[in-house]
């Protein structure tokens, strides 16, 4: 009987350490890091990519570098337990050699949806030990989407805007199967460009055929010169938007990232591309 007692009481404590949540965690991917915040776990991350930006305490956290371009060096010298990335982060033989250190590595999903964010959510709770958190969080996420749902269901205009992809180089604007296409067909919007797919060049011609309603870019795209020089873009002063200089901004991160903040991202950009 003692035997058996204290094979239970093994058993107990092999699972309450498995369970045990991370205690160094690396994030990459600002709606990642976001979301490991809303969970309460910040105290955990001990480094984070460059796009992680929101809350204002991740940006004091070590940097691993943009996203896409992720140094195995940098990641491991942070001696992290976890890996939280989006499945956009790369580049693949970076993460190859981060699983081959021994790093527990947790991809998540970009899909552009309300449903894949709760997924990542719940994925990233569980990775973190967090799960009555994660039913908290999910359950806000909820609330909030179902009242963003009910307040663009009643609004009366679907104008017709172009996303300006403008962070320095040439200027894209983004088609559908894109971040931006799916945040203006959730806030209610037509997407001026669905006749593309994906991000494309910015051409005069391509502008004047979308004759948009309203130009929408991120706050971070006016940094260098403000409405008047992003006007200057081919072909942009001579839409209806331009030519009336309806111009909306949010911030990237809020805008095309897809974290915990989505109802709040979708509810402020329903109210932007109709401020005029």
């Amino acid at each position: 009987m003692r035997g058996v007692l204290l094979a239970a009481c093994l058993t107990l404590a092999v699972t309450h350490a498995s369970a045990a949540p991370p205690a160094r965690v690396v994030s990459v991917g600002g709606a990642v890091t976001e979301m490991v915040y809303a969970l309460g776990a910040g105290t955990a991350l001990v480094g984070a990519d460059s796009t992680s930006i929101h809350p204002s305490e991740a940006g004091r956290l070590p940097r691993v570098g943009y996203m896409r371009q992720l140094s195995a060096e940098g990641v491991l010298s942070l001696k992290p337990a976890l890996v939280l990335a989006t499945a956009e982060a790369g580049p693949p033989a970076v993460l190859e050699q981060i699983r081959g250190a021994g790093v527990r590595l947790e991809r998540l999903h970009v899909r552009h949806s309300p449903e894949a964010v709760r997924e990542n959510i719940r994925t990233i709770a569980d990775a973190l030990g967090r799960g009555t958190a994660g039913d908290a969080l999910l359950q806000r996420f909820d609330a909030d989407w179902r009242a963003t749902r009910t307040r663009i269901a009643g609004l009366p205009t679907r104008p017709r805007v172009l996303f300006v992809m403008a962070h320095g180089g040439a200027p894209m604007v983004g088609g559908r199967d894109t971040a931006a296409d799916a945040m203006l067909e959730l806030a209610g919007a037509a997407n001026a460009a669905s006749g593309i797919t994906g991000y494309k060049p910015l051409t005069a011609e391509a502008a004047l055929a979308a004759a948009p309603d309203v130009i929408l870019v991120t706050d971070q795209a006016l940094e260098a010169g403000g409405i008047d020089a992003l006007l200057q873009r081919p072909g942009l002063a001579l839409t209806p938007a331009g030519r009336a200089k309806r111009v909306a901004t949010m911030d990237a991160v809020l805008l095309l990232g897809f974290g915990p903040r989505l109802p709040q991202a979708v509810d402020e950009l329903a109210t932007k591309v109709r401020a005029w």
